[in-house]
């Protein structure tokens, strides 16, 4: 008998054409389009998507994805999409929609685009545009036709690539396209958390040993598969989508008494559904182990707790990288006055010429007093306000620190503004001696020749304070305190002369006995607030800019505006910032919000008081132009030098990045504490004979088939765990009042002795509470899961305050979320077991990072004495209201001491 030719099933390709998968119905619709578009000439669609090597640029790497979408006539798409459309429409109903759109989109495209560019523009010189796209497999005869159409379109159509489309054909020959793929783990993530399958139609899934070919069951043909009897011909089973399995078996699950495992349930549903039961069997065996669409699912995966240590680290990891990148110029910004009413260095200056003299003289007057007794001095001070035509008073203080006698009288005038009602001031300070304790011999002069200068001028519309104190530290603060009546009258005296608000403060500290090179502007104030940006700007402005006077900050003398330098000036802002203590007799002002910077001649060059003078004249003219309080600019910031600054958007998230590290492992170790023991294997015989007792949750519009153990949470002891973290909490109250109490010639002694004591503390502890009750791993991880879990929460809202006390501190205590209870820790009543050499590297690196450890290297990192840095915080806690020792002792060492009693050797 004569061959005949097939004939065309209308009905076939019907079928075939409905069946398309998503993604390639996608493809056809958009080759269509732009031919469609290309036709009337609406659009040069050629020109704008080809893949032509000389329009390929970087506003132009579309190029790289349009080119397969787009023909060059009518036969050059139509045998395209024949070659195309069978082995796409096979490869995403082999791979899953998602795949297909991620490789088509990916390395189906920009590899061979990448190759034709190289090959066709590098080596041979040309520019002939590819278009047109191509996929290929391996399999016979079914691979051999790309090559065919490619013979076949080289040929009737002209100006084609014959190298590109080959180049197209070789990525899938040579690569098989899956060695390309992402990873079908991140892939299935996507497309559960986005339920495609059940929005998408026409959408196969990337599981397809799970949901079919078409993301539905498919039909059984195979007559050993059928649930006819043996030898009859296959049938086609009734088609079902996953939604409405799953709704059968919730139904079922819902009206039966929940007595009957797992397996019967799929039966009864197979049996209902005309689906065969192996085949139902499968999908539930798979939806079990990794398909449940709820979080309740995965709550018992093992490699769930896998993820947080890595998800710490790599927290910890981008917070440095963070601040790391913050010197650069893609992340700070150059500063700029954003109070338009400072108009700073937009005034002629006059002070100079026959200032000098006056200047001389009351250098001389100064210079006669050194080594006096504070009231002859103030009275001598009063004395010269009152010959200069300006009310005066003076004020006697006494404080008590550390063993230190802090003592002295201030002395102040008042220069009332003639076109003011007395309700603002700016105040001029200089103090009589420094923050070195150096004589301000030509601050002070200073001082009282501006003092002289400003009376003769009636331009002022806020009344002016010049305010001489005893030194920097006591004086300034006992003064401020009680302006504000904020005093206690057995330290300081209350003010008999006052003016409005303070608006503004400049400090003036010059104890050179000759010209200087810069000024050095310090801003930091108490617990590490800083004044309004605005005030420093035009200070900064002022100097430089108008003056011509080089502006240098945080004791950097020499900055070149190298990455280097930007971030050691910002380091050691955030380490002075972070320690909170006195920077200078500005630092009094800011915790009452009034903003506050002091002036500081340095060097040995050609600039002299005149040039000083002229710049605090300058900036008492931009402050006297206030309309209202600085709010314009910010007040958290930081500067890497003195044009050039961060603020607390930008350099906020480093921060919350380290102490969010601590927040996940107390999510991780919650989640740890509620996983019931693991029960005991029980017999092969048993196990077989025992259906799994499954449940069907609803969540979100979704369903999941969960084992019940799955469910089961186990009871949480919080008493004990809870008590414990407060206690220790409270227990840091005691290194506090001890450091903040004794005599400053014992405290490196004192200090010296508390870091031994808190080598053995942990030890102690931990024998003491395992004689009081037994500490198992439950204990423990919840234990250590509210201490971190509290620790990073006062980090986070620390960090809002003093951004780089939090994050240095998170970052010393980074150790904590690591050393303590490893996550492969089985929850149960019995004992922590860590191993041996575990628990000496824990023991090693926590107490190489403990508080007075840490302390100790900052002694000897700035070459401090011990004893004298723990007599300035006691100082700063009893005066200025300093909490940097509050949070050490009461946050960081509580949160170290339970740490380091959960991998004490004695347990």
């Amino acid at each position: 008998m004569a061959p005949t030719l097939p004939s065309l099933d209308v009905r076939r390709l019907r079928s075939y054409i409905f069946r398309l998968p998503l993604f390639t119905r996608i493809v056809l619709v958009f080759v269509s389009l732009f031919w469609i578009l290309e036709l009337p000439q609406i659009w040069d669609v050629v020109q704008w998507g080809a893949l032509v090597p000389k329009e390929v640029h970087l506003g132009t790497m579309y190029r790289l994805n349009t080119y397969p979408l787009i023909h060059r006539g009518f036969f050059h798409a139509l045998f395209n999409t024949f070659a195309l459309v069978p082995l796409l429409e096979r490869f995403e109903a082999e791979h899953g929609t998602l795949l297909t759109g991620a490789m088509f989109a990916g390395p189906l495209s920009t590899l061979p685009a990448a190759g034709y560019l190289l090959f066709e523009r590098g080596i041979l010189g040309r520019n002939t545009a590819l278009l047109g796209a191509r996929i290929s497999t391996y399999q016979i005869p079914t691979w051999t036709t790309p090559l065919v159409i490619l013979l076949f379109t080289t040929a009737l159509i002209p100006n084609t690539s014959f190298f590109g489309h080959l180049l197209s054909v070789g990525v899938g020959y040579a690569c098989y396209l899956k060695i390309l793929a992402p990873p079908e783990k991140v892939l299935r993530w996507i497309e559960g958390k986005l339920n495609l399958l059940g929005r998408l139609p026409h959408y196969v899934s990337i599981d397809q040993k799970t949901y079919g070919r078409y993301g539905v069951l498919p039909t059984a043909s195979n007559p050993s598969l059928s649930n006819t009897g043996e030898g009859a011909t296959p049938t086609t089973v009734e088609v079902l989508s996953q939604e409405r399995i799953y709704a059968f078996i919730y139904q079922k699950t819902q009206h039966s008494e929940r007595k009957r495992g797992a397996i019967d349930v799929l039966k009864c549903t197979a049996a209902a559904a005309g689906v065969v039961e192996y085949l139902m069997l499968d999908i539930f065996e798979a939806r079990l182990t990794s398909q449940a669409p709820t979080i309740l699912a995965l709550r018992r995966d093992p490699r769930l707790l896998r993820v947080p240590p890595y998800l710490s680290v790599l927290c910890i990891v981008i917070g440095i990288v963070w601040l790391l990148l913050l010197p650069l110029n893609e992340y700070s910004r150059r500063t700029y006055i954003s109070e338009n009413a400072l108009l700073p260095g937009q005034v002629h200056t006059y002070f100079g010429g026959s200032e000098q003299n006056v200047f001389n003289a009351y250098k001389h007057e100064v210079q006669a007093l050194a080594g006096k007794e504070h009231e002859e001095i103030a009275a001598k001070l009063r004395e010269i306000f009152g010959s200069i035509g300006l009310k005066s008073a003076t004020q006697k203080y006494d404080y008590h620190a550390a063993g230190i006698h802090y003592s002295g009288e201030n002395a102040y005038a008042v220069l009332h503004a003639p076109r003011g009602d007395a309700t603002e001031a700016i105040v001029l300070v200089a103090a009589w001696t420094n923050m070195d304790a150096e004589l301000n011999q030509s601050g002070v002069a200073l001082a009282l020749t501006l003092a002289r200068y400003f009376k003769r001028w009636s331009l002022w519309s806020k009344d002016i304070i010049i305010l001489i104190t005893s030194d920097s530290k006591a004086g300034p603060q006992a003064w401020v305190d009680a302006y504000h009546d904020e005093h206690s009258p057995e330290s300081a005296a209350s003010l008999p002369l006052k003016s409005g608000a303070l608006q503004g403060v400049v400090v003036v500290d010059n104890a050179l006995d000759h010209r200087f090179e810069s000024l050095h502007i310090v801003y930091d104030g108490i617990n590490g607030q800083l004044p309004n940006l605005d005030l420093f700007n035009s200070a900064a402005h002022i100097a430089s800019g108008q003056m011509g006077i080089r502006v240098s900050l945080q004791r950097m003398w020499k900055h070149n505006d190298t990455y280097r330098h930007r971030l050691q000036t910002m380091l050691r802002g955030m380490v002075s910032q972070g320690l909170g203590h006195t920077s200078g007799a500005h630092s009094s002002f800011i915790p009452y919000h009034v903003d506050a910077l002091t002036l500081q001649a340095v060097g040995n060059g050609w600039q002299d008081e005149m040039a000083m003078g002229r710049c605090v004249e300058s900036t008492f003219r931009s402050l006297n132009n206030l309309l209202e309080h600085f709010h314009q600019s910010f007040f958290f910031y930081l500067l890497m030098q003195p044009q050039r600054f961060v603020s607390i958007g930008t350099y906020l998230p480093s921060a919350m990045l380290v102490a969010v590290n601590f927040t996940i492992m107390a999510i991780a170790l919650w989640i740890l504490s509620g996983r019931p023991p693991k029960s005991k294997p029980a017999p092969i015989a048993a196990e077989k004979a025992k259906e799994p007792e499954v449940e069907v949750v609803k969540k979100d519009g979704m369903a999941a088939i969960i084992p019940k153990e799955d469910l089961v949470v186990a009871e949480r002891r919080l008493l004990f765990p809870i008590a414990l973290v407060v206690s220790s909490h409270f227990l840091g109250s005691i290194p506090l009042y001890i450091f903040n109490n004794t005599r400053h010639d014992i405290l490196s002694q004192i200090l010296a002795f508390g870091a031994i004591a808190n080598v053995f503390l942990p030890a102690i502890l931990a024998i003491m509470l395992s004689s009081y009750t037994t500490l198992s791993t439950h204990r423990f991880i919840l234990l250590q899961c509210f201490s971190l879990l509290l620790f990073g929460m006062f980090l986070a809202t620390l960090a809002t305050l003093n951004f780089s006390l939090a994050f240095l501190i998170g970052l010393l205590a980074a150790p904590l979320s690591f050393t303590g209870v490893p996550m492969s820790a089985e929850n149960n009543d019995a004992p922590l077991k860590i191993s041996f050499q575990r628990k000496v590297v824990c023991n090693l690196v926590l107490h190489l990072l403990s508080p007075p450890a840490v302390v100790w290297a900052l002694c000897k990192i700035f070459g401090m004495d011990a004893g004298a840095m723990l007599a300035e915080a006691a100082f700063g806690w009893k005066v200025s209201g300093l909490w940097t020792q509050v949070v050490v002792c009461c946050v960081w060492w509580p949160a170290w001491l339970v740490g380091a009693v959960i991998v004490s050797p004695t347990l």
